[in-house]
């Protein structure tokens, strides 16, 4: 395990760099923000991340508190990496990141790698409350934690039960809702979101 790099500043923000600065520590507590996550599922799923530099960062993020590794129980006995407490609370630094970055989203370009759950962080944004939320696209289907406090914010898959809103977009809307160029409830009221379910969550998009 390689000695933790410093800024060597007496400043809170430096601090939280030498912490999660380097390349690819972020994009890994995005995955993670899931739940446990495998190894080879990580990788899959950060693509251009070589298997050296990986391996690097999550002991890196083992050593420094915001991940532990653990062993699934039979049949699966494969080992995990998950978020701690600590880790967990770099979500609203991600969603502080991905709101300033909408600007610089653009359009997709040829050599963009695209998973439907990087769309999480814009959709959980736009929705208030609590419940879960089943997000259908052509690219796949994921699902929302909104308003969790603990444990996983998103999953890849539909909804492991019966979800208090379903909502099924094409990703051109996803990727307008990223950039900012339309609000959640608008795409709603033009048909470009269409929301089923009896939950609050959904009743409160159909009525917004």
């Amino acid at each position: 395990m390689s000695p933790r790099r410093s800024y060597d500043q007496y400043c809170s923000a430096a601090r939280a760099l030498d912490l999660v600065g380097d390349r690819w520590t972020l994009l890994i507590v995005r995955e993670l923000l899931a739940g446990p996550r495998r190894y080879t599922d990580l990788h899959a799923d950060l693509p251009g991340v070589s298997t050296d530099v990986l391996a690097s960062r999550l002991k890196d993020m083992e050593r420094d508190g915001l991940t532990s590794r653990r062993r699934l129980p039979p049949p699966g006995a494969a080992y995990v990496y998950e978020l701690t407490a600590r880790g967990r609370e770099l979500l609203p630094v991600l969603q502080a990141l991905s709101l300033w970055g909408q600007e610089e989203l653009g359009d997709r370009r040829p050599t963009d790698a695209l998973r439907a759950h990087w769309f999480a962080l814009p959709l959980l944004r736009a929705l208030e409350g609590e419940g879960l939320v089943e997000v259908r696209l052509e690219e796949g289907d994921f699902h929302l934690y909104v308003g969790a406090e603990d444990g996983p914010v998103y999953g890849d898959g539909p909804a492991p039960g019966d979800p208090d809103a379903r909502l099924v977009l094409d990703a051109e809307t996803c990727a307008a809702l990223a950039r900012g160029e339309v609000s959640l409830t608008d795409a709603v009221r033009d048909g470009r979101v269409t929301v089923t379910g009896d939950g609050t969550l959904a009743k409160a998009l159909r009525e917004a």
